[in-house]
């Protein structure tokens, strides 16, 4: 059911896959066709760069990671045949992990090609659904003028979550992404290219690609903002404004989710954007998506098939790390809810799953628990998901909930991590930052491991030269607001410790210096506090909360 992991806003010619249709995927119906082999493939393993960019060989070759028969295209005389049966069927694309083929076709024609010799078997995977609408065209916003500050000024609101895992003292000791590929699956990107802080990203030539394999081709600045959220927590590189977790690495953006229906064809998508990511060498996944419920006829995901073994993303997502990829899945968002465990692909073995936790360290009440069906203990690990700070397609930051957000915050964590230490295999990047993290003596279905902390799991590496430990001491909490920007719904105030257990006096401020609203609220023994407001115009406005001696500003746009 889960079509993202959030739960709102708060304030390169590589022929192991075939090219994407241009044909969309609303109003056909599209069949996953299983061949019983790959007797004749003119590929071989002894010759992976047939099929295989020199990066993923390399990275394959460096964790010692052999090319086996898994990773051949599928034989390309068995897709002629498909292609030649009465009644016109489309191929997609091809998989060669799951040696498939994914086919548009009528119902009458998925018989014929079922009867031939070479199919194994075949599974419906979506019904119709609407075609997508045009997605807004986003605007740039101007940054702030403060870049010169302190720590917590340059990375802007994004400060408290890559504080809380070590991130600012991995970007200190100069481990920034450079040189690793991170590959985003989502429901769409746009206004990523105008964002005026990951501009950095195209400047430097360090977008390496973009698929779409919903719509089919590459255009991927259009569909759902979920994508540019989270790539944002990420590439985001303008000090004074916000500072992602992997500012300097390199990205492939991949749209795998359909926001109008949810069936199991997203999955596929899933996997072909993950094969498409090994062919192009890319060394770590972060995935914010999560499947347990789909639209009928469908058959929807029972908790026994959270085994590792059985969802199709599951099973593309164990042999992404089979080959060598990190893979970063969010957790989901069920905790709170009937369903209650992890999604797929999060109960996929050999990965990495990420729960969400507060600025304190405490889980999310969203946050999904394990253990997976067979008794894994997940999620692998947790990060800042509740409150955590993103960027809009207009570029204005904001604060959201989900395991969506602490997903890519961990991935560009990782992808440091490995940068820093680039002779690990993915699996002991994985053994790394689980075995030093907050609870890693005492693992529970909660927050798994616990909060990862890149110094910790550093020095324990580099015994002789530990990074500074004041780089990771913590800083005094801010006052938040959400959402931001806002629209006609009620304000949440965030409150640090300091603003709580005394009566506030609250204060909002035009760009004029006018005030618009002045009252007294009660005492707040909790972080979140509603505040209601007059309506308000369109622009920008100044938040003064105040207890005691202690007061606090936060500013927030009102669209």
């Amino acid at each position: 059911m889960l079509k993202w992991l959030w739960l709102g806003m708060l304030a390169a010619g590589l022929t192991g896959l075939a090219a994407p249709a241009a044909q969309a995927q609303g109003g056909v119906r599209r069949h996953l066709v299983y061949l019983r082999d790959k007797t004749g493939t003119p590929f071989s393993v002894a010759q992976p760069q047939a099929f295989l960019s020199a990066r993923a060989v390399a990275r394959r070759t460096r964790q010692g990671i052999a090319v086996l028969p898994r990773d051949l295209p599928v034989n390309p005389a068995y897709v002629a045949q498909i292609r030649s049966v009465s009644g016109s069927p489309q191929v997609v694309y091809t998989s060669r992990w799951f040696n498939a083929v994914l086919v548009s076709c009528d119902s009458a024609t998925l018989g014929r090609i079922a009867a031939l010799p070479i199919v194994r078997s075949a599974t419906t995977l979506n019904r119709f659904y609407q075609a997508p609408t045009p997605s807004t065209p986003s605007v740039q916003v101007p940054a702030p003028a403060s870049r010169t500050q302190a720590t917590r000024a340059q990375y802007g609101p994004a400060y408290r979550q890559a504080q809380q895992i070590g991130v600012t003292a991995m970007h200190d000791a100069g481990f920034r992404g450079d040189g690793m590929h991170i590959a985003v699956f989502d429901a769409g990107f746009p206004g990523v290219d105008q964002i005026p802080a990951i501009q950095p990203v195209y400047l430097e030539n360090r977008l390496a690609g973009t698929r779409n394999f919903v719509d089919g081709g590459t255009g991927v600045y259009q569909r759902s903002s979920h994508g540019t959220n989270c790539m944002s927590a990420i590439a985001a590189n303008q000090s004074g404004f916000y500072v992602g977790t992997a500012p300097k690495a390199t990205f492939h953006l991949c749209i795998t989710e359909d926001i109008y229906s949810e069936h199991p064809v997203e999955e596929a998508n899933w996997l072909a954007a993950a094969e498409y990511a090994d062919s192009a060498g890319v060394d770590v996944i972060s995935s914010s998506l999560g499947y347990t419920t789909f639209d009928a006829p469908s058959r929807s995901y029972t908790y026994a098939d959270m085994n590792g073994r059985t969802a199709i993303s599951t099973r593309a997502a164990t042999m992404a790390a089979r080959v060598g990829m990190l893979v970063v899945s969010a957790a989901g968002n069920e905790g709170d809810d009937p369903w209650h465990y992890i999604s797929a692909p999060a109960d996929a073995d050999s990965i990495m799953s990420v729960g969400a936790v507060d600025s304190l360290g405490n889980r999310a009440y969203f946050s999904s628990y394990g253990p997976t069906a067979d008794g894994r203990i997940k999620p692998t690990l947790a990060v800042m998901g509740l409150a955590a700070a993103v960027l809009a397609p207009n570029g204005a930051a904001f604060r959201g909930n989900g395991t969506s957000f602490a997903c890519p915050i961990m991935a560009g964590m990782a992808a440091g991590f490995w940068q820093a230490n680039p002779t690990l295999t993915a699996q002991q990047v994985i053994a790394a930052l689980r075995s030093t993290a907050s609870q890693a003596n005492n693992p529970d279905n909660s927050l798994g491991y616990g909060i990862p902390n890149f110094v910790t799991a550093y020095n324990v590496l580099h015994p002789t030269a530990p990074l500074a430990a004041k780089a990771s001491a913590a800083p005094a909490e801010s006052l938040g607001l959400y959402p931001n920007p806002s629209g006609d719904g009620p304000l949440t105030l965030v409150l640090p410790a300091a603003l709580r257990g005394q009566p506030l006096r609250v204060r909002v401020v035009d760009a004029r210096g006018a005030v618009v609203l002045q009252q007294q609220l009660p005492a707040a023994s909790g972080r979140e506090l509603p505040l209601r407001t007059p309506r308000l115009a369109k622009g920008a406005y100044t938040c003064e909360v105040s207890a005691g001696t202690a007061r606090q500003t936060v500013k927030f746009v009102q669209q």
